[in-house]
C-alpha cells in the first residue's frame, strides 16, 4: 500500500535481498532510529506503518514481484566475477585505456566532459551512419 507516490527499482548484484535488507533496516521505523540510526527506514520512515520502504523477502518473492512491476524485463543469472572480470577486460578496458591515455595527452580543462565525448566518438560498437543508412563493413560481413 502507498500513501503517495512511489518509485520501483530493481537491484541487481549478488545477495541483493539479503544486501538491500540490511539498507532498509528494521520494519518499524521508530525502532530502526534507535537500533539502525544509519539504515534507510531510520532516516526516511515517520511511523510503524509508514517505513518509507518495500524489500522482497526473499529471492523468489523479488522475481515475481519485479515480474509484476515490471512485466516485460527479462531477468538473468547475475554474472560471476570471473565473467564480469572477462568482459571488462575484452570489450571495455581497452577502449577505456585509450581514452585516458588520449586524455592524458590532451590535458583539457573538464577531463570528464572531455573522455565522455571522446568514449562515444570512439565506441567500438557504435554505427556508422551515412545518409542516414548503416554502413554495410565489407571486412566483417556485418553493419557497423
Amino acid at each position: 500500500m502507498s500513501s503517495g507516490p512511489i518509485i520501483a527499482l530493481t537491484l541487481a548484484r549478488s545477495n541483493a535481498v539479503a544486501y538491500w535488507r540490511i539498507l532498509m533496516g528494521p520494519l518499524n521505523s521508530p525502532k530502526a532510529r534507535e537500533t539502525h540510526p544509519e539504515s534507510l527506514r531510520a532516516k526516511y520512515g515517520t511511523c510503524d506503518l509508514k517505513n518509507a520502504l518495500h524489500g522482497s523477502e526473499s529471492f523468489y518473492a523479488a522475481e515475481r514481484e519485479i515480474k509484476f512491476m515490471f512485466p516485460n524485463s527479462v531477468i538473468e543469472p547475475f554474472p560471476s566475477r570471473e565473467e564480469t572480470e572477462e568482459y571488462l577486460s575484452k570489450h571495455v578496458n581497452p577502449t577505456l585505456v585509450r581514452g585516458l591515455t588520449q586524455l592524458c595527452r590532451h590535458k583539457p580543462l573538464n577531463p570528464c566532459v572531455w573522455l565522455a565525448d571522446w568514449l562515444i566518438k570512439n565506441c567500438p560498437n557504435r554505427p556508422q551512419i551515412c545518409d542516414g543508412a548503416a554502413v554495410e563493413d565489407r571486412k566483417k560481413g556485418k553493419n557497423t
